[in-house]
């Protein structure tokens, strides 16, 4: 009886090595190089993807806003060296057109970026770029200048202590019927009732994932990890497949939970 208990724990040790072994081995595949643009989320084929110098995107003509907006934000991106001039623009990039200053207009509504200004803000050439509006929704004043300021600042925190993290933004437009939104301007454009990011940090050691639904309105009184979800949830309610190029294990494992307290705690650790 001795013999076969031995016998029976020296299987489950292997057993547990060879799990822990093969984890480690599908871990280190994604980390010896980068994926290539991991950032950008799966297409639709009707869709076309347009890049600008740091940030890409996927345009619906429908809503005339971005479906969502894909960039990797490092460390060095953080340090402002450019002003913004809040000049905003059309951009010819978008076949159909964008939407144009006048739309906004006497609208109640600011012009709200997707990719932050102050992201950009580190090169003259990418900051301009940030106010294509391509890379604007319209949203409540007090949303943009509010709880989505602070979600921006947050970002850049991460990306202080962890060097780089991949960033995906934008207004929640699945199953949007155009004829029960709000509209703005001569063309149209949909008020968002949400936007949200979708963030991930990869390195040789760690894999981090982490979603954010914000209501385009003024905030409650409440902690901004309170509109957090994880990825599988945001995927639902958004209809986009993020950080698909991610080994499928590693995905599910990564997108189905998340931890508040690594991205809380972010200030304080040193990877």
């Amino acid at each position: 009886m001795k013999i076969e208990h031995k016998c029976f724990k020296i299987f489950i040790i292997f057993c547990l090595t060879f799990i822990l072994l093969g984890n480690i081995e599908i871990h280190s595949q994604i980390f010896k190089k980068d994926i290539h643009k991991l950032e950008i989320p799966r297409t639709l084929k009707n869709e076309e993807i347009i890049c600008h110098t740091y940030f890409c995107f996927v345009f619906d003509d429908d809503y005339k806003q971005s479906k969502w907006v894909a960039y990797v934000l490092k460390k060095e991106m953080t340090e402002s060296k450019y002003s913004r001039n809040d000049k905003f623009m059309e951009d010819t990039k978008v076949k159909n057109g964008t939407a144009t200053n006048k739309d906004y207009e006497k609208s109640g509504y600011d012009r709200g970026h997707l990719v932050p200004a102050a992201d950009m803000s580190f090169d003259e050439i990418s900051l301009h770029e940030s106010f294509y509006f391509s890379n604007v929704s319209p949203q409540i004043p007090q949303f943009n200048r509010g709880i989505w300021k602070q979600l921006e600042a947050e970002v850049r925190n991460y990306t202080k202590t962890l060097n780089k993290i991949y960033v995906v933004t934008g207004p929640i437009l699945k199953d949007l019927n155009k004829s029960e939104y709000k509209v703005i301007g001569e063309n149209n454009i949909v008020v968002p009732n949400y936007f949200y990011k979708a963030i991930l940090y990869v390195s040789d050691t760690t894999i981090q994932a982490i979603g954010f639904v914000l209501p385009n309105q003024k905030a409650e009184k409440k902690s901004l990890y309170s509109y957090s979800c994880s990825i599988d949830e945001l995927e639902i309610l958004s209809g986009i497949d993020f950080f698909f190029k991610l080994p499928d294990k590693i995905e599910k494992k990564v997108e189905q939970t998340f931890d508040t307290l690594f991205w809380k705690n972010l200030i304080y650790k040193t990877f």
